[in-house]
C-alpha cells in the first residue's frame, strides 16, 4: 500500500510518560523540540544507512577489480634484512 506524498506526515508514538518528560528536557537544553529531536535522529539514521551502502558497494566494487587485475609477483627471493645491507 503505497501512501500519498505530503511535505509532512504526522505520525503517533507510544511512549512512556516519563521517558516523554526527560527527553523533552533534553530538548529545552538544546533549543529545540521532542519532535525535532526525533525528526534529526531518524535523518542521520538514514544518512548513516546510505552512507553505509554506498561503502558496501564501493568495497564490493575494490573487491572484484582486485579480482579482476590480478597480477602474479613471483616468490620472494630475498629476505628482509638483505634491504638494509649497507
Amino acid at each position: 500500500m503505497d501512501f500519498p506524498y505530503y511535505g509532512c506526515m504526522n505520525i503517533t508514538l507510544s511512549l512512556d510518560d516519563q521517558l516523554v518528560k526527560q527527553v523533552r528536557k533534553i530538548a529545552v537544553e538544546q533549543d529545540t523540540t521532542l519532535t525535532g529531536l526525533v525528526r534529526d535522529h531518524l535523518e542521520k539514521l538514514v544518512e548513516d544507512a546510505s552512507t553505509s551502502g554506498r561503502r558496501r558497494r564501493e568495497r564490493q566494487a575494490l573487491e572484484r577489480s582486485f579480482r579482476r587485475f590480478r597480477f602474479d609477483v613471483g616468490q620472494r627471493k630475498w629476505k628482509r634484512e638483505d634491504l638494509y645491507v649497507r
